[in-house]
């Protein structure tokens, strides 16, 4: 998106949030100035936080990764989620950068861990620093480890978000037999929403079955999804007892 365009559809989000939820705006960019920039009026907008991968570097050092994070933190008061996704941003951040950065800046104290294998990393990050927060990503394909190991929660898209939420609840109410289940149960589809290169895709096809969206168009240079994709995504939601659903929310016992 522009810039523009970025700003247009944050204030729209937190339009229709309408404070009855807190709003989490992207603010990567490889330049510094830029990142500061988008993060400031994120702030502006209402956002409650902002996320940060790190820049795009020739030589990405420990060293200039800490300058660009410290850099935002200095420049807003909310807090930030460092995005650590190697396979996107083709960076490494080790263990020492994230858990100095969070003493550092209290503000950076969240991750958002997405480097694979990412439980051992999440023991291994929790150990150095306890102080840090924990989200998974990846899809959700991980969830039910990633909170076992220490994850406080899960931040990922999923184009049927409840059932994070009740996987995610079971869990905190100390039903790991129950959010198990509940995992194991939606698993197919959380994997077949996850193949590379047409993830988002497949998801917005979802959101506009759900009426979330008016179209499913994914701007260039993105893959168009094919015929046969589709109808493995039919009948996988009319597996699952999903093909039906058009909008709300589906039903999820606790």
């Amino acid at each position: 998106m522009s810039d523009e365009e970025r700003a247009q559809v944050t204030a729209a989000v937190l339009e229709a949030a309408d404070g009855r939820l807190p709003v989490c705006v992207g603010c990567t960019h490889a330049s510094t100035d830029r990142a500061v920039a988008f993060a400031r009026l994120a702030e502006r907008q209402g956002a409650r936080a902002v996320m940060l991968a790190p820049p795009t570097l020739a030589r990405a050092t420990d060293a200039a990764l800490r300058r660009h994070y410290l850099s935002v933190a200095e420049a807003v008061t909310i807090p930030i989620v460092v995005q650590d996704h190697p396979a996107s941003s083709g960076v490494l951040m080790s263990v020492d950068l994230l858990a100095g950065l969070a003493d550092e800046a209290p503000g950076c104290r969240f991750v958002k861990l997405e480097d694979e294998p990412s439980p051992p990393k999440i023991v291994r990050l929790l150990a150095a620093n306890p102080r840090v927060r924990i989200f998974g990503g990846l899809g959700a394909i991980m969830c039910l480890e990633e909170l076992r190991h220490g994850a406080t929660g899960l931040m990922t898209g999923f184009a049927f978000p409840e059932v994070l939420v009740a996987i995610y609840g079971r869990h905190a109410r100390g039903d790991a037999d129950g959010a198990a289940e509940l995992f194991y149960r939606y698993c197919p589809l959380i994997r077949f929403e996850t193949q590379p290169r047409i993830n988002l895709q497949l998801r917005k096809h979802v959101y506009q079955r759900r009426g979330a969206i008016a179209s499913p168009h994914a701007r260039a240079p993105a893959a168009e999804i094919d015929a046969c994709t589709l109808d493995d995504l039919d009948d996988l939601l009319t597996r699952l007892e999903l093909g039906e659903v058009v909008t709300g929310e589906i039903r999820i016992d606790g």
